[in-house]
């Protein structure tokens, strides 16, 4: 029987079906690319015509099958080439998760155009700030975020609104519905676009000061597909090798990502290139994602840690996830008792999943899953073949095995840079390694921990305390239910560690019961010394992230 590597190998050589060559333009040494891969975001839209009447994307009542989508993305890219978007051009998408986000996104795509991704949450003020910053021309956007810019308009006269979901015509501008029933044609236009072609504007989640938005190229996202389908590949091999009679099942998501978040446009566009069923939700419900699970009969679905939480721990998920092989979680770091949780509740029988990445890395680069996920719960797992992955100290000198440093990473899916942001983008970069500003390491058999942000890590008395690592501790308490651990300034010590808790309902939990739960675990440094409850559920971004600046501000 093959193990990881030999099939990793056999899957990556010139005759396999991801055969890696080397790009002598990347610099010394030179990256290792994909050959034998699409290219561009155009080609896997001109590819998914073969999955034909099968369903894409399934949004409550609504159904659009692959033919519907490839038909709409056609009449939309062709009306916005009549709007004299070109090449180049930068189209902003502003919207929840409905099936005309997709429509859009691939419409740019289709004509070259850069699709720029704003965050759903922004209020009409950060609004504004992405469409004047990115340049935008036409702005494809719901009922919701056009409310949002209502006073805001004289700031935008130079900018056409494509509206959606405003079926009773209250906002001026040009209406989805009108504008596909005007073009007769459903046949792509010919442009031709290449991978070092721009395609994505992404902007970082902005937890202080206003985002950068991060510039993407085709290769990026097409590398970031070929990685996951790569890694799919891989887990079927082992799997078929270790289980023969386990017969391929046509894939299916629940996505609860926003669609404007890496891991949401990810989950979009790799459904495409697998033939997947994609549903998406107007918003997160519990009770509502475990019926779809069920009636739509979907394999896998991925969410931010306290959601996977929520769905395991309600007493309908055994028999409303039966259908489910595989849940992936990440967006924020995932505490080890939930792997755990999830072992336990379907007895090993369901894939784990995590991935660490960035907006800058064009989604994960650094994998874990299936039976090494369970064993090593606290690890993101090892690299993609494309990737270099470096630790460092401060002066940029790469450290030991089991040595906590700074992550740099290099490879074909990292981003372009900042978009008009030249300073930041120099900032970010050395000597062509992407340092991320996590801190982690790598054990001697390649699996790599990140423990903290390098900008979050408390200095107590001269003691790193990374924030990640307690937290994962506090999770593993049975009374809590969401916790983040933040620096505050003392006297002394420099810092004081506080944890800011939410409880299960119900539960009563003292200060000394959680600080005895950490001491037991870890070395007395780690051992917050004030702990403050809260009955509302912690702040965080559009993708999970705890604002831990809105915590600091509201308890020093």
């Amino acid at each position: 029987m093959a193990n990881r590597e030999q099939t990793l190998a056999a899957l990556t050589h010139s005759s396999g079906p991801f055969k890696l060559v080397a790009d002598p333009a990347s610099g010394s040494p030179p990256l290792r690319v994909y050959a034998n891969c699409s290219g561009t975001l155009r080609n896997l839209l001109i590819a998914s015509a073969a999955n034909g009447d099968k369903d894409f994307l399934v949004y409550q009542d609504e159904r659009v099958s692959y033919t519907q989508h490839l038909g709409q993305v056609a009449r939309l890219a062709r009306w916005l080439q009549g709007q004299e978007v070109r090449k180049g051009d930068r189209v902003a998408i502003g919207m929840r998760n409905y099936p005309e986000w997709s429509v859009a996104f691939f419409a740019c795509q289709a004509i070259g155009a850069i699709a720029v991704m704003l965050n759903a949450w922004w209020t009409g003020r950060e609004l504004v700030y992405g469409l004047k910053d990115a340049g935008c021309c036409i702005a494809v956007l719901d009922t919701e975020r056009m409310q949002r810019l209502v006073g805001h308009h004289d700031k935008l006269l130079e900018l056409t609104f494509l509206i959606t979901r405003d079926d009773a015509g209250e906002h001026k501008g040009h209406h989805w519905h009108d504008v596909l029933a005007s073009i007769a044609n459903d046949t792509l236009p010919e442009v031709d676009i290449s991978a070092s072609d721009y395609a994505t504007i992404m902007y970082t989640s902005g937890t202080t000061g206003f985002p950068k938005g991060a510039l993407h190229t085709q290769r990026n996202h097409i590398t970031n597909i070929q990685n996951s389908l790569l890694a799919q590949a891989l887990a079927r091999s082992l799997a078929a090798a270790a289980t023969p009679e386990v017969i391929p099942t046509t894939p299916s998501a629940l996505q609860t990502f926003p669609f404007f978040h890496i891991g949401g446009i990810s989950g979009l566009y790799i459904a495409l290139a697998t033939g997947a069923k994609l549903v998406t939700m107007y918003k997160w419900d519990t009770d509502q994602a475990l019926s779809l699970i069920e009636e739509e009969r979907l394999l896998s679905w991925s969410a931010v840690p306290t959601l996977v939480r929520q769905m395991l721990e309600h007493p309908r998920a055994a028999s409303a996830l039966a259908s489910v092989a595989s849940i992936a979680s990440g967006g924020a770091p995932v505490p080890e008792d939930l792997i755990n949780t999830m072992g336990t509740l379907f007895n090993a029988r369901v894939a784990p999943g995590n991935g660490y990445g960035a907006t800058e890395t064009t989604s994960a680069i650094i994998v874990n899953g299936g039976t090494d996920y369970y064993a090593r719960p606290r690890s993101v797992g090892r690299p993609a073949p494309t990737v270099d992955v470096r630790i460092v100290d401060d002066a940029g000198n790469d450290l030991s095995l089991d040595t906590i440093g700074e992550l740099w990473v290099r490879g074909p899916n990292i981003f372009a840079g900042y978009w008009q942001n030249p300073q930041a983008t120099d900032a970010a970069f050395d000597n062509g390694w992407f340092k991320t500003g996590d801190l982690g390491y790598v054990d001697n058999e390649g699996f790599y921990y990140v423990v903290d942000r390098k900008k979050d890590v408390v200095i107590r008395g001269g003691e790193n305390v990374y924030c990640a690592e307690v937290e994962g501790v506090l999770h593993t308490h049975p009374g809590v239910l969401d916790v983040a651990l933040i620096g505050l300034p003392h006297p002394s010590l420099g810092e004081e560690v506080a944890a800011v808790v939410e409880l299960k309902p119900g539960l009563s939990i003292s200060k000394a019961d959680l600080q005895a739960h950490v001491a037991k675990q870890l070395a007395h440094y780690n051992v917050p010394s004030s702990v403050f409850f809260v009955d509302t559920p912690l702040p965080r971004t559009a993708t999970g992230k705890i604002l831990k600046r809105e915590l600091k501000e509201r308890y020093s």
